[in-house]
């Protein structure tokens, strides 16, 4: 089973973009929670992408409480500088979902609240707001890829 990167209400293009080529690259899910702050059709997201599209699998939801009806099971990690733990501290297993806010803003608190010690940072300076998101992404994927053993890549 594949990872899920969950990018709830993304709001660039150009980040979008490298994270679906990320996903492509590693066979994992992409699923993009609308509202979007671009269209999928957007030259900057396909830029990002390069050739990688068709490589990818991208769904669509409509809202955050769509897409906890799509997957009312998904053993979910929810990425936040208010995390408490590491990123590096769960034990990530194949068909789990790691889930990324909107880069201006994060996850929203009643996200946050309800995810309770699935909440997990990427530790950096003080002072500092954030990294980016498609490298956060990619940080947190290739640990989970990195414990599960690499499966179905060489």
């Amino acid at each position: 089973m594949p990872f899920h990167i969950v990018l709830v209400e993304p709001e660039i293009p150009q980040n979008a973009g490298n994270i679906a080529r990320t996903c492509a690259a590693t066979g994992s899910v992409l699923h993009l929670i609308h509202p979007l702050g671009f269209t999928l059709s957007e030259k900057h997201l396909k830029r990002a992408g390069l050739d990688y599209w068709d490589w990818v699998v991208i769904e669509e939801h409509a809202s955050w409480p769509a897409f906890c009806r799509a997957y009312p099971r998904a053993n979910c990690y929810y990425f936040s500088t208010k995390g408490k733990r590491l990123y590096t501290e769960p034990g990530y297993r194949e068909g789990d979902f790691l889930i990324f806010g909107p880069e201006t803003r994060g996850l929203p608190a009643a996200i946050l609240e309800e995810a309770g010690d699935r909440v997990l940072r990427i530790p950096m300076r003080p002072g500092l707001r954030s990294l980016n998101l498609a490298n956060s992404v990619a940080l947190v994927l290739y640990e989970a890829l990195r414990q599960s053993g690499f499966p179905g890549l060489v």
